[in-house]
């Protein structure tokens, strides 16, 4: 087995233990396994020239993530921008444990960290192409039960600010996802805003 597939074997087998549940495809899956393979297919579609790193930053995105609970921080912005912001270098200085015992160097479970941490992004493409695909990720799985729970209008907020984040090349396949008639509508109405 070549040092990518052990690295990525690795990460599945902890994402796997994911307690939380997603039904992708009509199959219910370990919802971090099933996000981080998502993840990655985006980044390879979005780059096909993507790198080891990018494709190893994709799948440990939320590494792990269920053990460092959103609970564990206060409630409020602050309380979830404090455990965001753990969550990125939990998962980076994780994935470059991995990324060593797979026979990774350094420089390159450094590089995976600050795509991880999303360093540089709106000026480092890997970074970029990284934060397109989450988003990508989150329109496919999160977005019609938020839009359901938070209304209208918070939809359209919360999808403003998605868009904002995201390259033209994220929005043109954010265009293209199968969305309810619902859900196409309030994306409409956001993107025509902008």
């Amino acid at each position: 087995m070549d040092r990518l597939a052990a690295a990525l074997a690795a990460i599945d087998a902890a994402n796997a233990a994911d307690p939380h549940t997603l039904v992708v495809d009509g199959v219910e899956r370990p919802k971090e396994l099933a996000h981080a393979e998502m993840m990655t297919a985006w980044v390879r579609r979005l780059d096909p020239d993507c790198t080891d790193e990018q494709v190893l930053a994709a799948r440990a995105h939320h590494l792990r993530r269920w053990t460092v609970p959103r609970s564990s921080y206060p409630e409020g912005r602050a309380g979830y921008l404090r455990w965001r912001t753990a969550l990125k270098k939990h998962h980076a200085e994780e994935v470059g444990e991995i990324m060593r015992a797979a026979g990774y160097d350094d420089a390159a479970a450094e590089r995976v960290g600050q795509i991880v941490r999303k360093q540089g992004l709106g000026r480092d493409p890997a970074v970029q192409t990284h934060e397109d695909a989450l988003c990508l990720v989150f329109l496919e799985t999160q977005y019609d039960e938020l839009a359901e729970r938070v209304g209208d209008d918070k939809t359209i907020d919360i999808l403003r600010k998605t868009a904002a984040k995201m390259s033209p090349a994220g929005l043109a396949a954010a265009q293209g996802l199968p969305f309810s008639p619902e859900g196409a509508a309030l994306l409409g109405r956001a993107l025509a805003a902008d």
